[in-house]
């Protein structure tokens, strides 16, 4: 059995569904497809809720996601079910605009507006190409806590669920990145939860492949927009592409490959513009082990550097450090330390999506026990691979290549899966190029 996941460019357009419900429908073994919503949707409903628009810029917004999906239903042979489930859930996110401002749990409830509305077309897409699937409802199998915008799934209620649901020789159609609490409050599971509710899915029924359709074909040796001669790589370790993930890869959430590593399924990262193509293949145990597989830029990165003689062959200092952070839901990447001074890394953007920040409050209540001085405009560059922290030499290669830049702060020896260094953001492309050519186009 085969998991398909079709992401927001795979579903954007009624030729992208024809296309994808035409992949579903050449292997017998992909029963279990997983749909986000249509590319851009999501960001308008998010939109949507901003308490800054007057009811001309909101309405301009409602008409925008009404005529994307419209565009897609007229093109139907037989678009008369798709339009009258659309004109409901559109009248539905009418009606719940005025309650996401009295209570949080109506945002969770209004963002999952946009899964429901691309699986209703998409199940009708799959009709007309001769797929007869079943159209479920994420939220009625995959249980969460209550945690709306980032809430944690029950695994063990999943599978009995999907034990109770799934038949061998059907075709089933749900939803990513939604599920519903106890008592019964819609839920999501943060940005990049449609990957990972495919994966919780994939987990769930034992299935043998995950696939994740995207816009790209395949995880690359690093971003084709910065370097040219990037390329697409055949076969990846689990254990690469989380670190890939982690580092700024953007084919693949992070939380997606901890349900397909728990349940030892392989995970297939495939273009739907060119399904012909082989993709990415994330193994278990790769055949080829390259000491750099692939190089990654994350931009927007704060440094933060703490001082303090309290640290001085003292204890507790680093505790009441991350305390703060801690409590204030602030992301540390990466650190390093001295006897009296300790530095992080601060992904901005990261931190930004998730609302949280460095305030002044913050950095007040950091002043109260240290020095504290903040720099910005960082990039983060990590290589990823296999066996570095045992490879002789890597390292000296590494940083003669790199004497001409100003490198601020480097992590090796943790992992032998990377090495990551902080550089100048302005720095950051060259430098990817310069050891994209060094280490990889060999």
């Amino acid at each position: 059995m085969i998991v398909s996941k079709f992401g927001g460019t795979s579903v954007g357009t009624f030729q992208a569904m024809q296309k994808s419900a035409e992949i579903v429908s050449e292997d017998v073994d992909r029963s279990f497809i997983v749909i986000s919503a249509t590319s851009g949707t999501t960001n308008d409903l998010v939109a949507l809720m901003s308490p800054e628009l007057d009811s001309t810029a909101r309405e301009a917004i409602i008409i925008r996601i009404k005529e994307r999906h419209l565009s897609i239903i007229q093109k139907l042979g037989s678009p008369e079910k798709a339009e009258i489930s659309f004109k409901e859930e559109l009248t539905q996110l009418r009606q719940h605009l005025d309650q996401v401002a009295r209570d949080k749990r109506w945002k969770d409830r209004l963002v999952s507006f946009g899964e429901l509305m691309s699986t209703k077309i998409f199940i009708e897409v799959l009709k007309e190409s001769g797929v007869d699937a079943e159209w479920i409802d994420a939220r009625e199998i995959l249980k969460t806590d209550s945690t709306f915008g980032n809430a944690t799934p029950d695994r063990g209620m999943l599978k009995k669920n999907l034990q109770k649901r799934i038949e061998t020789g059907k075709v089933y159609l749900t939803q990513g990145f939604i599920g519903s609490d106890v008592f019964g409050n819609t839920t999501t599971l943060g940005r990049g939860g449609s990957d990972f509710s495919a994966a919780l899915f994939a987990e769930a029924i034992n299935a043998d492949l995950l696939e994740i359709w995207t816009d790209v074909a395949g995880i690359y040796s690093t971003d084709p927009r910065v370097v040219k001669a990037a390329r697409p790589i055949k076969e990846i370790t689990f254990d690469e592409a989380a670190e890939l993930s982690v580092f700024g890869g953007k084919v693949l959430h992070p939380a997606t490959l901890k349900p397909a590593i728990r349940g030892k399924i392989d995970v297939r990262v495939s273009s739907t513009s060119e399904p012909e193509k082989p993709g990415t293949l994330i193994v278990h145990e790769s055949t080829e082990k390259p000491v750099v597989r692939a190089l990654s830029l994350r931009k927007n990165q704060t440094l933060l550097t703490v001082r303090s003689l309290d640290m001085l062959h003292q204890y507790g200092f680093l505790a009441k450090l991350f305390q703060v952070l801690s409590d204030n839901k602030i992301s540390v990447d990466l650190v390093s330390t001295s006897e009296v001074s300790v530095s992080l890394t601060l992904d901005t953007a990261v931190n930004a999506s998730n609302k949280v920040e460095l305030t002044i409050e913050v950095l007040e209540e950091l002043r109260e026990f240290c020095e504290v001085e903040i720099e910005k405009d960082y990039c983060l560059i990590a290589l990823i691979g296999n066996s570095l922290t045992k490879t002789a030499g890597i390292s000296g290669k590494l940083f003669n290549k790199l004497k001409d830049y100003n490198i601020r702060m480097v992590c090796h020896g943790a992992s032998e899966n990377n090495i990551c260094f902080l550089a100048n953001e302005s720095d950051g492309e060259s430098i990817v190029k310069l050891l994209h050519k060094e280490f990889i186009e060999l």
